[in-house]
């Protein structure tokens, strides 16, 4: 008697149909993108925060050395030793013991934006010379030469800048406030006279009040006010 093959069994292919496809791989699209997100969040963010702290440093080294050329300012010489005239603050101080410079802190507009600069001059050694340089200095807040250009620092982009004196127990605009016919404080102990430069003029007021009001859209914006006070006063400290 023939004997008939047995049939094998039919078993069903294995594998994902089109539509368990299709939600696999919007599945892990969505993945790739809510990653993709969340790394470009973290790196936004790291960036702000090193652009503010690069920000916050740079504003830190201006204001430190706004401090120093105060804390240096000459007590009186026959050019006052601090005047603004309403743009520029000009400031004759020494670096060490006897080498004198103007340095000067203003605004001016630089490719559209306000910009707080600071720019300082060569040594001076004697009253013509000091006298010629104050005059570069209030220059350079109005129409800089190229010259002048190089030694200025920009600093920061801002939309108004203000100063104030402190004198007579209250704080005033320096435009508003000049005092004539007092005598000058002492010279400091140690500091060498710059011949031709001899002690004149109005002293330095008490305090000098810096506001900026820094511009919106940078990693450092608002209001920054500043108060510097003579070291004589305010027993060495700032």
């Amino acid at each position: 008697m023939r004997t008939l093959p047995r049939q094998m069994p039919h078993h069903r292919a294995q594998g994902f149909t089109l539509i368990e496809l299709m939600v696999s791989i919007f599945i892990m699209s969505l993945l790739a993108l809510m990653s993709w997100r969340g790394m470009d969040g973290m790196a936004r963010a790291q960036e702000s925060s090193r652009e503010r702290a690069d920000a916050v440093a740079t504003m830190q080294t201006a204001l430190s050395q706004w401090q120093s050329d105060l804390d240096h300012m000459l007590p009186a010489y026959n050019s006052t030793a601090v005047d603004y005239d309403g743009r520029v603050l000009r400031i004759v101080r020494f670096y060490g013991a006897t080498e004198l410079r103007v340095v000067a802190w203003g605004r001016r507009i630089i490719d559209g934006q306000n910009r707080w600069l600071r720019w300082q001059s060569d040594p001076v050694s004697s009253r013509a010379e000091l006298e010629a340089t104050l005059l570069q200095a209030s220059q350079w807040g109005v129409r800089p030469t190229d010259a002048q250009v190089q030694r200025e620092v920009s600093l920061a982009s801002i939309d108004d800048l203000q100063i104030f004196y402190y004198r007579n127990d209250a704080w005033t605009n320096p435009l508003s406030n000049a005092t004539s016919g007092a005598p000058p404080p002492p010279i400091s102990p140690g500091v060498v006279p710059i011949p031709g430069v001899v002690p004149a003029g109005n002293p330095p007021p008490d305090g000098i009040r810096l506001v900026l009001k820094l511009s919106s859209g940078q990693a450092l914006a608002g209001t920054l006010v500043r108060d510097w006070v003579q070291p004589t006063i305010g027993g060495g400290k700032s």
